[in-house]
C-alpha cells in the first residue's frame, strides 16, 4: 500500500485563501487571479473556455488518454433585486442557499464598477421585541434585507454608492480550524476540494513525478446551479467530480474518511470507474466509505445529462450541515487528497 504524505500547512492555508476569496455562482472575478497563480507557482498556466471554466493540463506518462478532475470554483451567493424605499437591500438566491442557516451574518456586495460594501443579512422581521411573527416568519428570498454598513436612509443613498441591480452579494464564510482538526466554514463546498487540487499539484511537481495519463484540473464556475459540467473538452474520456460528501441518515462515511459516490440524485455513477476508485483507496490507505447521495448532484452528473462522451464519478470529503456552515475535518481532506493522487497516479 502507498501512503503519501501531503503538506498539510500548505492544505490548511490554501484552504484559508480560497474560502476567503468570494466567488458566488458566476462571479469569478476574484478567483481566477488566484488560480492562475497558485498554477504558476508550479509552473503550469491556465487556459479558459467561453464559460470561464478554467484549465490546468498536466503532462502524462501515457497521452493515449485525457482525465479530469472537476473541483467546482463557485460558491452560492446572493444578487441584489432591488432596493427599498428606506435603502435596505431585497435579494435573491444565486444556488441554493439555506436563509435559515445565514440570518445574522456579515455580507459584501460586489458593484458591477468595483466597489465593495459590508451589510447584514436579516429577516424583514429581525427582532422578537419589536415583530410579532420574528420567530415564526419563514426565512427566504421573500422576506430577507440587506441593511447597508453605510449612512444610508433612502434608495438613492444607496444607489449613489453605485449599487445596483444585479450586483452579487457574498456571504462571510467564518472559516474555524480547532485544535482537534475540525474545520468549519461556508464554501467548503467547495473550497476544501479545490485546496485538494493544489495540493496534488504541488505533489506531482516536487516529487518530480507525472500522473498516469495526461490530466485536467478543471475549475468550473457553474455548479452549484447544475451547469458546471454540462460542457466537457472532448479529447477527455474521465471525468471525476471532487466535491463535498453528505453526512445523513444512510452515511457510511463521517467527517475524517473520504466518500466514494455510487449514486446520486439523478444517477448511478460509472460501475467501473467507481471500482477504480475503491480500489485505489484500498492500495492509497484512505480511510473511505461508498454512499448514495440523496438530493444531491455533481459536475459529473451534468457531464453526462449534457451529452458528453464521458465515464463518471465522484468523491468526496464528508461534511455536516451542508449549504450553511459546514464542518468537516483536515483527515477528511487529507484522504481525499491522497484518493485524487492516486487516481491520477493510477496505482
Amino acid at each position: 500500500m502507498k501512503h503519501f504524505q501531503f503538506d498539510t500547512q500548505f492544505v490548511q492555508d490554501t484552504l484559508r485563501e480560497l474560502i476567503n476569496t468570494p466567488s458566488p455562482v458566476g462571479y469569478y472575478v476574484k478567483m481566477k487571479p488566484v488560480i492562475e497563480r497558485y498554477a504558476a507557482m508550479f509552473g503550469y498556466t491556465v487556459s479558459y473556455d467561453n464559460r470561464n471554466t478554467a484549465y490546468i493540463t498536466v503532462e502524462g506518462e501515457d497521452p493515449s488518454k485525457t482525465v479530469c478532475i472537476s473541483t467546482h470554483a463557485d460558491t452560492l451567493g446572493l444578487m441584489v433585486r432591488g432596493i427599498n424605499a428606506d435603502g435596505t437591500l431585497r435579494v435573491r438566491a444565486v444556488g441554493g442557499v439555506n436563509f435559515i442557516s445565514c440570518e445574522g451574518e456579515n455580507v459584501t456586495v460586489h458593484t458591477r464598477g468595483g466597489k465593495e460594501y459590508t451589510g447584514l443579512l436579516i429577516c424583514r422581521s429581525h427582532s422578537s421585541h419589536a415583530f410579532d411573527d420574528a420567530k415564526t416568519l419563514a426565512r427566504d428570498e421573500n422576506t430577507a434585507l440587506v441593511p447597508l454598513d453605510e449612512p444610508v436612509t433612502k434608495a438613492q443613498d444607496a444607489r449613489a454608492l453605485g449599487i445596483c441591480h444585479g450586483d452579487y452579494i457574498s456571504i462571510d464564510p467564518r472559516m474555524t480550524v480547532t485544535k482537534s482538526g475540525y474545520i468549519k466554514s461556508r464554501n467548503l463546498d467547495n473550497k476544501a476540494a479545490m485546496a485538494c487540487s493544489f495540493a496534488t499539484l504541488k505533489y506531482l511537481t516536487e516529487q518530480g513525478i507525472k500522473p498516469k495519463y495526461n490530466t485536467v484540473l478543471a475549475f468550473p464556475f457553474y455548479e452549484e446551479i447544475g451547469l458546471g459540467g454540462i460542457y466537457v473538452p472532448p479529447h477527455i474520456s474521465e471525468y471525476v467530480s471532487v466535491d463535498i460528501g453528505i453526512i445523513g441518515p444512510d452515511s457510511e462515511g463521517d467527517e475524517r474518511t473520504v466518500t466514494i459516490c455510487a449514486k446520486d440524485t439523478s444517477m448511478p455513477y460509472d460501475y467501473d470507474l467507481t471500482n477504480k476508485l475503491i480500489a485505489c483507496a484500498q492500495r492509497a490507505d484512505c480511510q473511505y466509505a461508498v454512499d448514495l447521495f440523496y438530493r444531491y448532484g455533481s459536475d459529473a452528473s451534468q457531464a453526462i445529462k449534457g451529452g458528453n462522451n464521458v465515464r463518471t464519478a465522484t468523491f468526496g470529503m464528508a461534511v455536516y450541515c451542508s449549504h450553511g456552515v459546514e464542518r468537516t475535518h483536515m483527515k477528511g481532506i487529507e484522504n481525499t487528497a491522497r484518493l485524487m493522487l492516486a487516481y491520477v497516479l493510477d496505482i
